[in-house]
């Protein structure tokens, strides 16, 4: 959970596990990529921090964050791939768009996880503005992917 300032998460070593020999698939959102390769940054400066090796991380790019639960099951459907972490923005328009993507995103992502049993982690920003996306993608805010990267290691060692 973030402050108005800075990430309150609690990083501690509970159910951590080694990552040396984990695949782990990145699914991107090339939409908002100003703020989700900066998340994907994050996300595996964790993993690798944490013992992942460079080549058990499988990165995939997909146009939309609508599109991240598909490309989430296409990884999660090989049996070498152990979690899936989903990364991607979708900023406040001025219609109800925004709502129908959020929702679905959220929803298909669970179901990804619940569908092959394996962490599926939700790291898609939903914010009113740009310059919140910025905030929470490296900004004042921390960096969500970073977050997201810690939810996948908690979850692989439940």
């Amino acid at each position: 959970m973030a402050s108005n300032l800075k990430i309150l998460g609690d990083h501690s070593n509970k159910n951590r596990v080694s990552l040396k020999n984990k695949k782990i698939g990145l699914v991107v959102s090339e939409w908002n990529d100003q703020v989700t390769d900066s998340l994907l940054a994050a996300a595996r400066e964790v993993l690798l921090s944490h013992g992942a090796r460079a080549k058990n991380l499988v990165v995939r790019y997909v146009p939309g964050s609508f599109e991240l639960p598909l490309g989430a099951q296409y990884l999660a459907a090989g049996e070498d791939i152990e979690a899936v972490i989903c990364l991607g923005c979708v900023i406040q328009g001025e219609t109800r768009h925004f709502d129908f993507i959020c929702g679905a995103v959220a929803n298909g992502i669970t179901q990804v996880g619940l569908k092959f049993n394996k962490p599926v982690i939700f790291g898609v920003l939903t914010t009113n503005t740009l310059q919140q996306a910025l905030d929470r993608a490296g900004g004042k805010h921390g960096n969500k992917g970073e977050e997201a990267a810690y939810t996948a290691i908690k979850m692989l060692g439940f």
